[in-house]
């Protein structure tokens, strides 16, 4: 059975961290973007993954990011993966590629060419996060998208071999319906949060609904 991928995002606290990393998730996910309500300084960061050493991979979200940037991040960070959530260009996923030694992955918007983004990236994104289009953000929403539309980013990223989340406002509520189109993993930040703060009621209905789907559907 193929391990569903689980990316629990927008953590901002010790304590967030704490409750991921005592749950099935494969990522733990930190804001490095200074406009971001889930913004988090790198040096704390840094702090509570030295007191935590949690096993999930580390994953670090920038928008528009400069070289300098994402190197001052991982000064602090033991970051696995980078991920990109602006307007970036091929060549600049390449220059960060050149620069850092770990794999991208691409935020694409769902909208009408939104396939075409993902093929533009091929062979030069490691993995794809499907968010929803909400003007004048860059994600964390809380907003779905037309999930009718996963098995088309999901053959696409089978095709390029990568990974392949989808985001965009999934919440225990709503998880069933979405593993339903049996994505290969999912993204969550506001839905598994309670008043702000990382809720581990919310995270244990996402993550079991998660791995109880991925497993019957191997059975099957």
């Amino acid at each position: 059975m193929i391990e569903p991928l689980i990316k629990l995002c927008g953590n901002q606290s010790e304590t967030d961290i704490e409750k991921g990393a005592f749950s099935q998730a494969t990522h733990l996910g930190f804001i490095f973007v200074k406009s971001a309500g889930r913004y988090v300084l790198p040096e704390k960061v840094g702090k509570w993954i030295k007191r935590i050493r949690p096993e999930q991979k580390l994953v670090g979200v920038f928008v528009n990011p400069t070289v300098d940037e994402i190197d001052e991040v991982l000064r602090f960070v033991p970051l696995d993966v980078i991920q990109l959530h602006g307007n970036e260009t091929v060549s600049e996923l390449l220059k960060i590629k050149e620069t850092f030694p770990m794999p991208v992955w691409k935020a694409i918007h769902h909208q009408q060419d939104g396939l075409s983004m993902m093929r533009l990236f091929s062979g030069v994104a490691e993995g794809f996060i499907i968010d929803s289009k909400v003007k004048g953000a860059h994600g964390g929403t809380g907003v779905t998208f037309d999930w009718q539309a996963i098995p088309q980013y999901k053959e696409e990223a089978n095709k390029q071999n990568v990974s392949c989340l989808m985001a965009g406002g999934v919440s225990p509520e709503n998880i069933r319906e979405l593993m339903a189109h049996q994505p290969e993993g999912v993204d969550i930040s506001s839905g598994i949060e309670t008043d702000g703060r990382k809720d581990f009621h919310k995270i244990q209905l996402i993550t079991k609904e998660v791995t109880g789907h991925a497993y019957k559907y191997a059975k099957s």
